[in-house]
């Protein structure tokens, strides 16, 4: 399928979604949003895909934002509509069985730095920028910043970077935790790629479950969280990779999974 604002590719079990307005250092805008809704979609139903990279067109910018020229004659109702359905995008990444990993080329602010977030991996350059700048627009995050910053990094340092609003380096975000890895920007993809492709040797059911007990399981109380990891790790031992990999490791080679 053909994408205006985004580039896909799938080579290796591994998809590449690249966001391509660089002249807007592209920027979100809901023509964008609906690209990146259809193209995840794709990934998410091809069983040749087994893991996802997000990253930006050019050397500037992951994503800067929201197109702010588009967002200026908003209507209060617009403005909801756009909120929300951004944030059903963003919560698809969550929802689809593969690792989603952010490749951060650049800027990540606004909308970037929340996109960014709801993957379950970030890899960064070192020249890239991290930040949630909307309060120096008179307005506040709406992609799910307020509510995954602080889930990500602590309460009181989420609040000064949504309060203050300042860009903070790749380097700072590692030290806070909001990304895993800071590497030359000339690695960035190689990085991101060797992330996805020892998680694709990985058992890929065991994989999807894994994700579905931690992202689902952040919004239940421990003893709930707990019941669904139990449920998910019995329900494990139905599948043939399961059987697969622990004969493997009995026997002392390496696994062949099926995904089944």
């Amino acid at each position: 399928m053909e994408y205006r604002n985004l580039l896909f590719e799938a080579s290796g079990r591994i998809a590449t979604i690249t966001f391509n307005r660089p002249k807007a250092l592209n920027a979100l805008n809901p023509e964008t949003m609906r690209d990146l809704s259809a193209a995840l979609r794709e990934a998410a139903g091809r069983e040749d895909i087994g893991a996802v990279i997000l990253t930006g067109a050019g050397e500037k910018a992951f994503i800067a934002g929201a197109d702010i020229s588009e967002m200026k004659s908003f209507t209060p109702m617009q403005a909801l509509d756009f909120a929300q359905a951004g944030q059903e995008v963003l919560s698809f990444i969550e929802r689809m069985p593969q690792p989603v990993i952010a490749a951060v080329n650049g800027f990540a602010l606004g909308g970037g730095c929340e996109t960014a977030m709801a993957c379950d991996l970030i890899v960064a350059a070192d020249t890239a920028r991290f930040g949630q700048p909307e309060v120096s627009l008179g307005i506040i995050p709406g992609y799910g910043g307020t509510q995954r910053l602080p889930r990500l990094v602590g309460r009181n340092i989420a609040k000064e970077l949504v309060l203050c609003g300042d860009m903070i380096s790749a380097q700072r975000a590692f030290e806070i935790g909001l990304v895993n890895r800071v590497v030359p920007a000339a690695e960035l993809m190689a990085a991101a790629r060797e992330i996805a492709g020892k998680i694709l040797s990985r058992g890929p059911t065991a994989v999807r479950a894994a994700k579905m007990a931690m992202n689902r399981g952040l919004d239940l109380d421990l003893p709930n969280a707990c019941a669904l990891e139990a449920s998910l790790f019995a329900a494990g031992f139905s599948t043939a990779d399961r059987l697969e990999g622990i004969t493997a490791f009995l026997e002392k080679r390496k696994a062949n999974f099926i995904g089944k």
